[in-house]
């Protein structure tokens, strides 16, 4: 191969790579445009739980934060309860809090699923207006994942890889 040969391959490596590294930056900057709470402090709530305890989203700071809104007629949500009450078991000495936040219209029904599945992390009714804080709530699961210092690091939206959550949880939980 010549040089010029060469050349003309290096060439169009290097601007392979420079269309890759713009359309890298167009994608990130789309992703904080489609989650803009992402690298954010999370918006702050107080509510009381279905057991009327308080839960005060800017009290939790310190801890690992896993915020799940979900409703009782939503399959997905039901199947990620356990795997949460599991986690909260497993990661809770870490630094771990899991709150739920239903979505439905009445807590008759939250309250009756709970008690057949019995769930180790507080649940509080949600409504339009919070889930309006959190980029609007328009489908179900949607669970975000908020460092110690209160700044949303994750976003799952729908049915989420729950090997992937975790594996954000414990490197949120480990990094300190």
């Amino acid at each position: 191969m010549t040089n010029r040969a060469n050349r003309r391959i290096r060439t169009g490596f290097v601007m392979a790579a420079a269309v890759l590294l713009l359309l890298g930056i167009q994608y990130v900057e789309a992703a904080a445009q489609r989650d803009p709470l992402l690298g954010h402090p999370a918006p702050v709530f107080v509510r009381n739980d279905l057991e009327s305890h308080r839960i005060d989203l800017a009290a939790l700071r310190g801890r690992v934060v896993l915020l799940n809104f979900w409703a009782t007629w939503c399959g997905p949500c039901r199947i990620e309860m356990p795997r949460f009450a599991e986690w909260q078991t497993k990661y809770q000495g870490e630094g771990l809090k899991i709150v739920g936040v239903s979505m439905d219209d009445d807590a008759a029904p939250v309250q009756e699923l709970l008690r057949k599945v019995k769930l180790n992390y507080p649940i509080v009714m949600g409504d339009e207006e919070l889930g309006l804080e959190y980029g609007g709530v328009l489908g179900l699961p949607v669970t975000w994942l908020i460092d110690r210092k209160g700044v949303v690091r994750a976003h799952y939206k729908g049915e989420a890889d729950l090997r992937a959550m975790e594996a954000d949880i414990r490197r949120l939980l480990n990094s300190r």
